[in-house]
């Protein structure tokens, strides 16, 4: 019962985060303003509890959801030959900086200046 309520407050926040920003055309999609509004609903014990249930549940079935993606890239495998090098730059740089934006918001946040 327990993972079923961490699955509605999900969802609960993924469409909270939807309707925000098309109410307000915000220029963030939905899922982004409700993941945001998920980690400010972490600090309630009663949504922590159900939703760390939940993401378990997720978390070990996790490689069912990459299926689809061997499938997509099975089937235009012509495209990955043609465009493959630069497909894996454009992932291997975009991880970088994505890890260093992360990186240095951290410290920033810590107030750790000495990055």
């Amino acid at each position: 019962m327990q993972a079923l309520l961490g699955f509605t407050w999900l969802l609960a926040f993924q469409t909270l985060g939807e309707a925000l920003s098309r109410l307000f055309h915000l220029p963030f999609p939905g899922p982004v303003i409700g993941m945001l509004l998920l980690v400010m609903g972490l600090r309630w014990c009663a949504v922590r509890a159900s939703v760390q249930i939940a993401a378990q549940y997720l978390l070990s079935h996790l490689s069912l959801l990459f299926v689809p993606v061997g499938v997509g890239v099975m089937t235009h495998l012509g495209l990955i030959s043609q465009y493959g090098l630069r497909i894996l730059a454009v992932i291997v740089l975009s991880t970088l900086i994505g890890m260093v934006v992360t990186l240095l918001a951290l410290k920033r946040g810590r107030g750790d200046q000495n990055a």
